[in-house]
Parts: structure tokens; C-alpha cells; sequence
């Protein structure tokens, strides 16, 4: 599975009515550290199939989201799980930090 880029209009539909958990980077272009951690949500896109879904908001293009999700700074990966969000890290992290924060949400 590839990763997901969420807008503001399909975000609710699949994030919050998945029926999967939903690990969502938070990210921008001009943002070093996520540019740094985009291969590893690439390759959690495709490690994850099936268990989990992968996607990614660029703030940019969707402010009301980061706001409304209290996105302070980037990147910022939020688990949801059943519709809320279960789990969150800023900054760059290691790929088994990130697998640990879905498999605990």
C-alpha cells in the first residue's frame, strides 16, 4: 500500500471512520527533518499493509488540520485508532520508536 496524502476534505473519511489503526505524519516541504523521516513513512507504507494505514498532512496545504490537531511543530506523527488520536511523537524518530507508538496505541 502507498502512503495516503490527506486533505481537509477527505481526512475525516480516512483517518477517522478507518477501520485500521492510522499513523498520520504531519509534514511541510521546507521542513529538513521531514524530508529526513519521508523514506521511513515510505517504507512503513508498504511494511504496514493491511495492518495499519499510513498517511501524510503537508501543514501547508492544510492548516485547519494541523490546528485543529494542535501541530506545533513538524514533523508530528499522530496514531489514531477508533477515531481518536491514541499516540503522538514530534521530531525525527527511528522506525522502531514509530512501529512501537502504533503497536501501543
Amino acid at each position: 500500500m502507498q502512503v495516503l496524502h490527506l486533505t481537509e476534505q477527505n481526512f475525516d473519511q480516512q483517518v477517522l471512520h478507518a477501520a485500521q489503526p492510522v499513523l498520520v505524519d504531519f509534514w511541510a516541504e521546507w521542513c529538513g527533518p521531514c524530508r529526513m523521516l519521508g523514506p521511513v513513512i515510505e517504507e512503513l507504507g508498504s511494511e504496514l499493509d493491511g495492518q495499519a494505514i499510513v498517511a501524510k498532512v503537508n501543514i501547508d496545504d492544510c492548516p485547519n488540520l494541523a490546528s485543529r490537531y494542535g501541530v506545533m511543530s513538524i514533523p508530528t506523527l499522530i496514531v489514531f485508532k477508533n477515531g481518536q488520536a491514541a499516540a503522538q511523537a514530534v521530531g525525527v524518530r527511528p522506525k522502531s520508536e514509530i512501529l512501537s507508538l502504533i503497536a501501543n496505541a
